[in-house]
């Protein structure tokens, strides 16, 4: 299995999942897209995964390659049908791709928070097992205003409708960062945009607190990925 992921920023990487690929033998080729690193050829792999950055899916002036990514997920997904995993903007840039759309927020969200599954999330075979409500790290300002025609609506919070969602059997869309691990906190509060929305959001002193936080939940926050990571290897 080759895994393709699409990465807008050094520290948005997969993450807890690499540890879960490397124990698999499974080989991932990452594509710097804010470096100027070319999208290589569809066909030669299996499974796409697109992180989180500091970009929204409408500033397609400012970041060129925004517009043959949101091509290259869409011919992923839906002309080869392969597998998607997309978290935070790879879950924005899923809706934008195939005709949902995206716009900032009422408010961030922004720290540990919580997130409950639909009656459709509830028997979504990649959360099967996951806990609902279910506890995770969020670090959004825009959202999914509204779905693609298709979709299936899988998970919620008080602040973003949604939160996950499916469009046909493999391609999913997750707000919020089920990759964390004991470094997410410190690697991304030394990005402006990303400090700014957390101090705007929780205070100031927020960072020391949030790491506190996400590392109290991290063995959480781990079974849950490994969790996912397992029911989305089953589909591939």
């Amino acid at each position: 299995m080759k895994v393709l992921v699409l990465q807008h920023l050094g520290v948005e990487h997969p993450g807890v999942f690499r540890d879960f690929l490397r124990e698999d033998g499974v080989a991932w080729h990452t594509v710097e897209l804010d470096q100027g690193e070319p999208i290589p050829d569809l066909e030669a792999f299996d499974v796409m995964m697109v992180m989180g950055g500091p970009q929204d899916v409408w500033q397609e002036d400012l970041f060129p390659w925004l517009a043959p990514e949101k091509a290259a997920i869409r011919r992923f997904v839906a002309e080869l049908g392969r597998p998607y995993l997309g978290l935070c903007l790879g879950h924005q840039l899923l809706a934008d791709a195939l005709g949902g759309h995206v716009a900032p927020g009422a408010r961030p969200e922004v720290g540990a928070l919580t997130i409950s599954l639909t009656e459709e999330g509830r028997r979504d075979p990649v959360l099967a097992g996951v806990p609902d409500p279910l506890e995770v790290l969020q670090w959004h300002g825009a959202e999914v205003k509204a779905l693609p025609d298709g979709a299936v609506h899988l998970a919620r919070s008080d602040v973003c409708e949604f939160q996950a969602f499916r469009i046909g059997e493999r391609a999913y869309g997750l707000q919020c960062h089920v990759e964390a691990t004991g470094n997410t906190v410190a690697d991304w509060a030394a990005i402006p945009e990303y400090a700014q929305a957390l101090e705007a959001t929780l205070g100031a002193g927020s960072v020391d607190r949030l790491a506190t936080d996400v590392a109290d939940r991290l063995p959480a926050y781990t079974s849950v990925a490994r969790t996912l990571y397992t029911n989305f290897k089953a589909l591939i």
